[in-house]
């Protein structure tokens, strides 16, 4: 094993708080491995690239020698975590839920180790508490301590509905931590509230208390909002090779930099290195060609990723892309517009009816791909490189006007 100053080095690039640092130096001074939790809801049925930066940082501490815990919260998970949600979240079946695990499964070994990490469910042990269980549970919190939340202070000022439910759902996840007996909680700067409710409940079952360690969110392909499965701004990484890239290739000149930093797998040096021959003059489409190269390999392979950029050099450059695109961010309603109309909106056109005709006639393209479709209703969330006619492009992000 590295050195304890060697280790931190590696555990503090890319966090955002470790919590406190101290009792970590206390634990690697112990020389054992350490429990490694970090949990995941399968609210979903795909992991995106928002879940590789606590996943890159578990493989990081398994390859430090620690021992890794990938919790699905097939339990919780029919809950429904009620982090920064503004309404009651609708809870899964147990049968989507289960769905949901087994895709996880198979995706989480795409980045970490499948010989050094524990796959765990945590209805192995909330599964079968009891009514009494849950209510002495519930007792070791109160009220006035849950409404300390962000969200739930922010919807109960607002008068919007807190179901009771909601407040078993820090509890449980912290009950997690004592059922797993964890060292170190992982968990985007979000998690907060619930990974420090994993140390509250550990002390009051007498256990040493975990360290909590809190990772940045990753921004969805709009550089604005959370990278989110119910957003469409996302970039799943069982997505085909193509679709990766593609999507990659959409991205801000600006988020770029934010991925590299929170995605690559880049040492600091390179990074460093990276941005001199930016500030030197190097293309940012170039620089984005090895990010979005590096991610198909990493969940792909290094050929698909040549066949991808091979794909894309095809859709678009033999029509001339040109080396800076404009960007264009729009509000839209929450549920979507028609393409046409984003067109017009963003001055790509000038009328709906010049969009009709170069809809019907093939000249509108997003990410390459031809589109025809008159009614073609565009989500907020979503950020996309549209090309109309052979030299017009820009990069549009859509935002919800509410």
């Amino acid at each position: 094993m590295p050195s304890i100053t060697e280790a931190l080095d590696i555990i503090r690039r890319g966090t955002e708080e470790i919590i406190p640092e101290a009792e970590l130096i206390e634990k690697l001074k112990q020389g054992r491995p350490l429990r490694i939790k970090a949990g995941f809801d399968p609210t979903a049925p795909d992991l995106h690239l928002g879940h590789t930066v606590l996943l890159n940082k578990m493989r990081q501490l398994q390859e430090l020698g620690h021992e890794v815990m990938f919790l699905i919260g097939d339990f919780t998970g029919m809950i429904g975590d009620p982090t920064g949600k503004n309404i009651t979240r609708k809870p899964l079946t147990q049968e989507a839920v289960a769905k949901n695990a087994e895709t996880y499964k198979r995706q989480v070994f795409k980045i970490l180790d499948p010989n050094k990490t524990k796959v765990m469910f945590n209805s192995e042990w909330l599964g079968k508490k009891s009514a009494v269980d849950l209510i002495q549970l519930a007792s070791t919190s109160t009220v006035a301590r849950m409404l300390e939340r962000d969200d739930f202070s922010k919807r109960y000022k607002t008068n919007q509905p807190i179901a009771i439910h909601e407040f078993l759902y820090p509890l449980l996840q912290g009950y997690d931590s004592v059922a797993m007996n964890a060292d170190i909680e992982l968990g985007g700067t979000d998690q907060k509230f619930n990974l420090l409710m994993g140390r509250e409940l550990q002390k009051h079952y007498e256990q040493p208390q975990q360290v909590v360690i809190t990772l940045p969110l990753l921004e969805g392909l709009d550089g604005v909002n959370k990278m989110s499965k119910s957003l469409g701004n996302y970039i799943g990484i069982d997505e085909p090779a193509n679709d990766i890239f593609g999507k990659v290739m959409s991205i801000s000149d600006e988020i770029m930099w934010r991925y590299y930093e929170l995605v690559s797998l880049r040492t600091v040096q390179e990074l460093v290195e990276l941005k001199q021959k930016a500030l030197a003059g190097m293309n940012p489409r170039d620089i984005k060609i090895m990010l979005a190269k590096e991610l198909v390999t990493r969940f792909h392979s290094a050929e698909m990723a040549d066949l991808a950029h091979q794909d894309f050099v095809q859709r678009f450059q033999k029509n001339q892309l040109p080396d800076k695109i404009d960007e264009i961010s729009l509000q839209i309603p929450v549920q979507g517009m028609p393409i046409a109309n984003v067109l017009k909106l963003a001055n790509l056109v000038e009328t709906t009816s010049e969009a009709f005709r170069m809809l019907d006639g093939g000249g509108v393209r997003i990410n390459g791909e031809k589109i025809v479709e008159r009614g073609l209703l565009l989500k907020p969330g979503t950020c996309y490189t549209y090309q109309i006619g052979k030299r017009k492009f820009a990069v549009i992000k859509l935002g919800s006007q509410e």
